[in-house]
């Protein structure tokens, strides 16, 4: 291993919010029992926030961005991984409490460090990344909650973005009927081609604001909060389970109990970043098996750099980027 290396790593100081590539050493970043030489890492909206400070991610400083990353082994204290092993970690602190994934080299805590499936390639991993795990998370939850596609075809909003449509591919891959709910009516032949049965404009669901709609899903991944998962959840068929991991249109929810006690209708929390190991494993086994997205290609649509992520991290905030970009962290992997 080098003496050095490469990270975009973020400061916040009496100098003012700043970030950029800078060459650091082993012992500049934070401790952690598995040292890998990261491959790939992925670019999530919170990255951008986080790499130009218009959103409060960081809770110290300095420090590497990226919440995702995969790699190889490259020297380990815990006799769970040799060097060579391939792993990949997601959320877990990384870019918040501790450096992350944006750097040639990454120290990561044992307890959170995934051996990469059989099944998934490093680059794969990352084009899903947080993304898609949180999709798989939601999918696991509601399947130990006994969903199953006879209940009716689920709900998925905010389709268009990475972690919609991550879900789209997903849950079709599992064997459910998606219905993708957008406002961007452009790329519905896009969720179309991922899988989704339908395609339903979100400014057209119709929605009455009524304590209890007719059913209309059996079940629901809500990716935007507000008033949307307030008609989800009444439209749910009975003993179906509403999975919310996001509030990109609010964080608000006006609701009753009617759902929940005259429909058994259940309301699932999906909250990846400091998920169980237990279900990480079994989230990642399914996303390398039996729900890997037939689509990645489709869904991939960038790799770049770590000199590029600026320019992207702009984009991504202007809404003007699509799809999951992957960031090519070193040349061999």
């Amino acid at each position: 291993m080098s003496d050095t290396f490469r990270a975009f790593r973020i400061h916040h100081d009496d100098d003012g919010y700043r970030a950029g590539i800078e060459t650091l050493r082993l012992d500049d970043l934070s401790p952690g029992e598995v040292t890998i030489r990261a491959a790939y890492s992925s670019v999530n909206y919170k990255d951008a926030l986080a790499g130009t400070g218009q959103g409060k991610i960081l809770r110290t400083f300095p420090l590497n961005g990226g919440i995702d990353v995969a790699g190889h082994v490259i020297a380990s204290t815990d006799p769970a991984f040799k060097e060579g092993d391939a792993v990949l970690c997601t959320g877990c602190g990384l870019s918040e409490t501790r450096d992350g994934g944006y750097s040639e080299v990454v120290r990561l805590p044992a307890q959170w460090t995934i051996p990469l499936p059989a099944g998934l390639s490093l680059e794969e991993a990352m084009i899903l990344g947080t993304a898609g795990f949180t999709a798989g998370l939601a999918l696991l939850h509601m399947q130990d909650n006994r969903q199953t596609p006879e209940l009716g075809p689920i709900a998925i909003t905010g389709a268009t973005g990475g972690v919609g449509m991550l879900g789209v591919d997903i849950f079709t891959r599992a064997g459910y009927e998606v219905h993708a709910i957008s406002g961007k009516r452009e790329r519905f032949d896009f969720l179309q081609a991922l899988g989704a049965k339908a395609c339903l404009d979100r400014e057209a669901l119709g929605f009455s604001g009524k304590p209890m709609e007719s059913t209309r899903f059996g079940g629901a991944f809500d990716c935007v909060g507000g008033d949307i998962l307030a008609g989800l959840l009444a439209s749910t068929a009975p003993y179906g389970n509403v999975a919310c991991c996001g509030l990109a249109a609010s964080p608000k929810l006006s609701t009753t109990v009617m759902p929940f006690i005259i429909r058994g209708v259940n309301l699932l929390g999906v909250a990846s970043a400091g998920t169980a190991r237990d279900l990480r494993e079994r989230v990642w086994q399914h996303l390398a098996d039996d729900w890997k997205p037939a689509h990645l290609e489709r869904i991939h649509t960038r790799t770049l750099p770590l000199d590029e992520l600026p320019s992207l991290f702009e984009d991504m905030l202007a809404g003007r980027s699509f799809g999951r970009s992957v960031v090519r962290i070193t040349v061999s992997d």
